[in-house]
């Protein structure tokens, strides 16, 4: 697969995966707004996903199709971030949230947003005509996203006893991962080379969380590769539950 094909899809499944953990809130947010907003912004990032996933295919020139790309891949064949597949799981095991963590998904959703938004902002420029029309398209939304999840970052770190110790909890296991956004091997030109965008991402990083009253975390030297393709074992079990209606009824439509 060459370089240009490669940077398109690593946005796409990432998009796609993203989506995939946040669609998993539906009928389980703490209130009925949030479950509607988490809701939407999955749907908005599958959109994403879906017109980057179709063009990933142009490119590739194989024939196949975003639903074919979405559905039908193996494990290893995924580029998306690490970041995005780690389940909705309480930061601390004596959580009694059922295995869901709402600090922590807020906390990955405001850093994938700032990331999102930084990406799309220079994808605007990008040589690939087809691209840069999606990005302009996505860029309105993951705005949207970045400030609704912000709003929370803020209104939770800086909230109670509870909810501040909740978030610095939950950005201890998130930091590490945050690594992966800005990953460099060479594989850019059609868009920019996402380690461009780290010092921009620390500086917005970097004031959110002063004014959430969070500390951030020691850096930490490891770099996860699910852009290579090399997943934790989370990935797994979520394809099994995505692709189970593809592979049990091949070709089927509605």
């Amino acid at each position: 697969m060459d370089a240009k094909t490669t940077y398109v899809l690593r946005l796409a499944d990432t998009c796609l995966i993203h989506s995939q953990r946040l669609s998993e809130w539906s009928g389980h947010a703490p209130v009925l707004e949030e479950d509607l907003a988490l809701s939407n912004i999955a749907l908005d990032l599958l959109g994403q996903a879906r017109a980057l996933l179709t063009h990933a295919g142009q490119l590739e020139g194989a024939g196949r199709d975003e639903d074919q790309l979405a559905f039908l891949r193996e494990e290893r064949d995924y580029l998306n971030i690490v970041l995005v597949e780690l389940p909705n799981a309480a930061a601390s095991p004596s959580d009694g949230a059922g295995g869901r963590d709402f600090a922590l998904t807020t906390l990955r959703n405001a850093a994938l947003s700032i990331w999102l938004e930084l990406l799309y902002e220079r994808l605007q420029g990008s040589v690939d005509g087809e691209l840069a029309g999606i990005a302009a398209k996505s860029l309105k939304e993951v705005r949207y996203h970045r400030q609704h999840a912000s709003d929370w970052v803020v209104r939770l770190g800086d909230g109670t006893d509870e909810s501040r110790a909740r978030m610095q909890a939950a950005l201890a296991v998130l930091w590490p991962y945050f690594n992966e956004l800005f990953a460099s091997d060479g594989v850019d030109g059609v868009g920019p080379a996402w380690k461009d965008l780290e010092p921009e991402w620390r500086a917005r990083w970097g004031t959110l969380m002063q004014e959430a009253t969070l500390s951030l975390p020691r850096d930490s030297a490891m770099q996860p590769r699910g852009i290579d393709g090399i997943h934790s074992e989370h990935m797994g079990h979520m394809l099994g539950t995505m692709q189970f209606l593809q592979r049990t009824y091949p070709g089927g439509v509605w």
